[in-house]
């Protein structure tokens, strides 16, 4: 197996590629002036929202939010992962993907593919043909499991001893350390390892591609814990993965909903009987991750819980998870069973019809969410109604902007008897100072709007040539916020200068500055009301004038550190004279003539 796609690969794939052809092939596009437009093909829409900039190789949503480069597109538009949006493209373009050679860690990671997958053969084996198998399967018997569903999900057992595993693969030329590595030894105190999967049931842990990441395991009796999964490691993220994906992905490429559940058994237990559309999280609670995963692959998404007081609890946090992730397109609803029953047994009981009327009794995300909120709440008075707004406008200010928020606004305003458009600017009306709060400690942005710096960045990222005329050491002792990563960015661009905009976002893809490039790109108003209509020029003009400021700033913040010394040598006295002469005389220096000349 390859290791990672280098860097320079993905720069020079997003220089080649044009995103126009890449989304016109999929979705028609319009020109509009110097962009192209289209209906959104990630929300239902009549009027266009949808535009793409061939200048920023970049797409942006005004609707749903969506935005990013060629390789985000296709990742969200064709369900695709990193790696195969970015093969995808290579092939449109004539491209081979290249694969750096591995380093000794990830040496360590594909070698762990194969010792999961070796493992899992074993388990499966071993519930074949060791002595005690007849105990597993007459447990998946009583639970029942059917041969075709054990062979479907791979289901494997784990017979009792200590040193089964170990002592299967040592034969396969795998040691101890490999073994620790994949999660399937636990070391003793006193040194040495043991088994960590024990007289249980195994459940392999696939991911996207169908490789075996990790494994769960159940007791047959009542011993505990219950489940065990297999710890964290390279290739395993318990918050990140869902069992059952590959298998419902494999039984349909073209799913349109996903019913999440909280065990193996009830994927299991649906899926034999027909309801192949299931996954569970693997012991955790639902995590940002996780709906991101299913969103790449369905637009909807069904919560089942039991309907007692904990199975609300744990809708509700999976409804906070998801509350900056909802957009148009995307639809979230909860399933809640009678107290008592979890989907194995209700399935069982009633058969894929019963349990299919009860999931035409889902609740709309909008629903669960004003009814949770309501009770004990009394919304036939003012005070009631009141208290209902104050605990609802935290939770809708993590709403991303967009037709959905609008229209949960509406709802609100219906229940508590206020006009929507006065209820929106109660809520909203000091969203963007909060916004500006909540990243002022970050390294782009500064309480009390947009800053120089901030502009510099969204230029640079119109016109990344323009990092070339910025000298660093001159603004690089600057007291302000968001200098660090602004040398960051011209630093990478000078290593990298043929880099465009999308071959930036990838770079930081992931990472809070990651985050912070994406929303001044797909937010140009801020840099001036004119931006949409600007030439090169007038970008190169607008991105001297706010340097040349930064520079000055950078000469009156050195003459104040000078003349507030005790002492100066000759080389400061020389320095400051200098300094002082130049912002006495208004110094702009034509940086972009200098470097041309």
């Amino acid at each position: 197996m390859a290791g990672r796609i280098p860097s320079q690969f993905i720069d020079e794939l997003l220089n080649r590629v044009d995103i126009v052809d890449v989304i016109n092939s999929r979705v028609p596009l319009r020109k509009a002036g110097r962009e192209y437009t289209a209906c959104c093909p990630f929300h239902n829409e009549k009027t266009p929202s949808f535009t793409v900039s061939p200048a920023k190789q970049f797409y942006h949503c005004f609707g749903c939010g969506a935005h990013g480069s060629a390789i985000s597109f296709l990742m969200d538009y064709e369900r695709l992962e990193f790696v195969d949006a970015v093969e995808e493209l290579a092939s449109l373009v004539g491209m081979t993907v290249p694969h750096e050679a591995a380093s000794p860690q990830h040496k360590i990671s594909r070698d762990l593919y194969d010792i999961l997958e070796l493992a899992n053969r074993f388990y499966q084996e071993q519930l074949r043909q060791h002595a005690n198998a007849a105990k597993a399967i007459g447990y998946l018997k009583q639970r029942g499991v059917s041969g075709e569903s054990a062979a479907v999900f791979a289901i494997g057992y784990a017979p009792p001893g200590w040193d089964n595993v170990l002592r299967h693969l040592a034969g396969k030329n795998i040691n101890e350390k490999q073994l620790l590595a994949a999660g399937l030894l636990i070391a003793k105190q006193g040194g040495g390892y043991y088994d960590r999967f024990r007289d249980r049931i195994i459940f392999p842990i696939r991911d996207r591609r169908g490789r075996v990441i990790g494994l769960g395991g159940r007791t047959l009796g009542d011993e505990t814990p219950k489940y065990l999964n297999s710890p964290e490691t390279e290739i395993f993220h318990k918050g990140k993965e869902l069992y059952g994906l590959y298998e419902a992905r494999k039984y349909s490429e073209n799913l349109q909903r996903m019913i999440v559940v909280e065990g193996y058994m009830d994927v299991v237990a649906l899926s034999q009987y027909g309801i192949k559309n299931v996954v569970a999280t693997l012991g955790t609670a639902t995590t940002k991750e996780h709906l991101e995963k299913l969103f790449r692959a369905v637009p909807e998404v069904v919560f089942c819980f039991d309907g007692d007081r904990a199975g609300r609890q744990a809708a509700w946090r999976a409804l906070e998870v998801s509350l900056p992730l909802m957009s148009e397109g995307r639809q979230i609803k909860f399933m809640f069973l009678p107290e008592g029953e979890d989907p194995d047994t209700f399935v069982r009981q009633g058969g894929e019809a019963v349990f299919q009327q009860q999931l035409q009794q889902t609740q709309a995300f909008s629903n669960f969410f004003y009814q949770s909120l309501s009770k004990d709440v009394e919304l036939n008075t003012i005070d009631g109604r009141s208290l209902l707004v104050e605990k609802a406008k935290p939770y809708l200010l993590k709403l991303p902007e967009g037709v959905f928020r609008h229209m949960m606004i509406s709802k609100l305003a219906e229940i508590s008897h206020v006009e929507p458009d006065k209820l929106s600017t109660l809520i909203f009306s000091d969203e963007g100072s909060k916004a500006v709060r909540q990243y002022a400690g970050s390294r782009l942005f500064k309480t009390g709007g947009p800053t120089p710096i901030r502009k510099l960045v969204q230029l640079i990222l119109e016109m990344p040539s323009l990092a070339k005329y910025i000298e660093v050491e001159a603004i690089r002792g600057l007291n302000e916020r968001g200098i660090p990563f602004l040398i960051e960015l011209i630093e990478t661009i000078r290593l990298k200068p043929h880099i465009n905009c999308p071959g930036l976002l990838e770079l930081w893809r992931g990472t809070e500055n990651g985050e912070l490039l994406t929303k001044l790109v797909k937010q140009p108003s801020t840099l001036t009301e004119l931006e949409l209509h600007l030439t090169d020029e007038d970008i190169k003009r607008e991105f001297f004038d706010t340097y040349q400021w930064l520079k000055r700033e950078s000469f009156k913040q050195r003459i104040d550190e000078l003349t507030h010394k005790a002492s100066l040598n000759v080389q400061e006295k020389q320095e400051l004279r200098e300094l002082s002469a130049l912002l006495a005389a208004n110094y702009i220096g034509d940086t972009a003539k200098e470097h041309d000349a």
